[in-house]
């Protein structure tokens, strides 16, 4: 559990240093987001979730 919590941490950690250096990339980014189709965000959400689970796996064992 104190893995997961870290794990969030840094997620957050992440996401706030990208919107503090760079808003008005990530702005457009956002912006660039509604001009993707469901299918490809959910697709690219699974492939994602695949490869993090993967390397978590891969480092806990």
């Amino acid at each position: 559990m104190k893995e997961l919590i870290i794990a969030f941490g840094l997620f957050l950690f992440i996401e706030g240093i990208l919107y503090a250096l760079f808003p008005a990339k990530m702005r457009n980014m956002l912006r660039k987001l509604e001009l993707i189709k469901d299918s490809q965000l959910r697709t690219g959400g699974l492939v994602f979730a695949i490869i993090g689970f993967v390397i978590i796996y891969y480092l806990k064992n």
